[in-house]
């Protein structure tokens, strides 16, 4: 047998809501003698069904899901399967997600602007259970967290929200009404306005109305 040859694929699950991403990632990993596709998924539940009938060894997944929370997501595979190694590939910022995607059980995290070469190796490392990030984002998680490096003041304090602050920031950024935001993300509306309200202390604006249109700003120029 040759020895470069693997005797089982690692099985490879891919969540994206977009079908020509999928099938574009999907013929890539197909052709490689060390992966295979084991399902593809649009949505929170599809996924979670993926994740018990095809048993995969790693999942690739966007954090952008329509309406749905692909950091919440993360925590849910590995509730289910913490075995499962999860890399997350997606246009949203790293300096913003990743930690928060390591933090939420994530092993890896991929922009898509980079070529399909380097998710193929991203797969690979967090495989091995070890953590891929870009260079940069690993330098400064070691300022952070080794070294104690405080964050530079040019940093957006958009950094400083929590995982569901960010979520609802970015919901309001996109226009959509106290009700509708506490609807898509099983709250109540009082429970929403009081996001809000830390969200906009934390960003330092003095109104509902600075911080719709700080929002709705910061939207358009990060996303």
């Amino acid at each position: 047998m040759n020895p470069t040859i693997p005797e089982q694929k690692a099985r490879v699950l891919i969540v994206d809501d977009h079908p020509a991403v999928r099938e574009a990632l999907s013929i890539r990993i197909n052709g490689l003698m060390d992966l295979i596709v084991c399902g593809e998924a649009a949505t929170i539940p599809e996924t979670l069904n993926l994740v018990e009938t095809t048993e995969p060894d790693v999942v690739v997944l966007d954090l952008s899901l329509g309406s749905a929370d692909g950091l919440d997501l993360i925590k849910r595979i590995k509730h289910r399967n913490g075995s499962i190694r999860i890399l997350v590939w997606s246009m949203y910022s790293e300096l913003l997600y990743a930690e928060r995607a390591l933090r939420a059980g994530a092993l890896g995290y991929v922009s898509k602007e980079q070529a399909t070469e380097q998710i193929v190796e991203a797969i690979r490392r967090v495989l091995e259970g070890k953590v891929w990030l870009s260079e940069t984002m690993s330098e400064r998680l070691v300022k952070q967290r080794v070294i104690g490096a405080k964050r530079e003041s040019s940093e957006a304090p958009v950094e400083a929200l929590t995982d569901r602050e960010l979520k609802v920031f970015l919901l309001i950024g996109e226009g959509v009404k106290t009700a509708e935001i506490a609807r898509r993300l099983h709250l109540s509306v009082k429970t929403v306005e009081t996001y809000r309200d830390r969200i906009r202390q934390k960003l330092d604006l003095e109104d509902g109305t600075r911080l719709a249109h700080f929002a709705t700003r910061w939207a358009l120029e990060h996303r």
